[in-house]
């Protein structure tokens, strides 16, 4: 069964729990697509099937409490951990602890808007929930801002769905190319960021 049939046929069984079981599992399994269930959802509002506000307050609450996993996972990694294993392995990528006491002072100042945004961008809106936890941003802060970041996503593709009515997959469509654009970039960054601290290291 094709994962657009499974969507559909799991809306049409359960309705608004569907709806939040199913952004749940799309922070657990990035492979099933927000793109996808929420416009769909979308297209069930301009059907007179579902409600957009009841919509958009089950997608959400799916996927913020989808976020809670990968926050529990960076809590159980922790800062310590993640600074022992950079001073012991980092040597490889040019990290280490300071780097990441560093990251946590940025963190701690603009973690909150960083999670926000991140909500909104195709690709990491997942991950972000991992340093959260690892950098232990306070429970109901992340919460607060992974709400809000969520709702803005989430109210942006059922109202897209929406609009498009029966031409809904293509919300997907036009946003799989950003995904694959970020899915390149953010590796490149990070290579380009390591090799630069290398350079770095080198003429010292």
């Amino acid at each position: 069964m094709a994962i657009t049939d499974w969507v559909i046929r799991t809306i049409e069984a359960l309705g608004y729990g569907g709806i939040a079981g199913l952004m749940f599992l799309e922070n657990l399994f990035p492979p099933i697509p927000s793109e996808l269930i929420m416009p769909l959802a979308g297209f069930t509002v301009s059907q007179g099937e579902m409600r957009f506000g009841w919509v958009v307050a089950m997608g959400t609450l799916g996927t913020v409490l989808g976020t809670l996993p990968w926050y529990a996972l960076g809590r159980w990694l922790g800062s310590d951990r993640l600074k022992a294993l950079a001073d012991r392995y980092g040597r490889w990528i040019t990290l280490s602890s300071e780097d990441i006491t560093r990251s946590e002072s940025w963190f701690a100042q603009r973690g909150a808007i960083a999670v926000l945004l991140c909500r909104l961008v195709p690709g990491i809106r997942t991950w972000i929930s991992v340093p959260a936890g690892t950098y232990a941003m306070a429970l109901p802060i992340f919460l607060l801002y992974s709400t809000v970041g969520t709702l803005l996503w989430v109210a942006l593709l059922t109202y897209a769905g929406f609009a498009l009515g029966s031409n809904y997959d293509q919300v997907k469509v036009i946003l799989s190319p950003i995904s694959r654009g970020l899915a390149i970039a953010l590796p490149l960054l990070l290579i380009g960021w390591i090799w630069r601290r290398y350079q770095r290291q080198s003429s010292r």
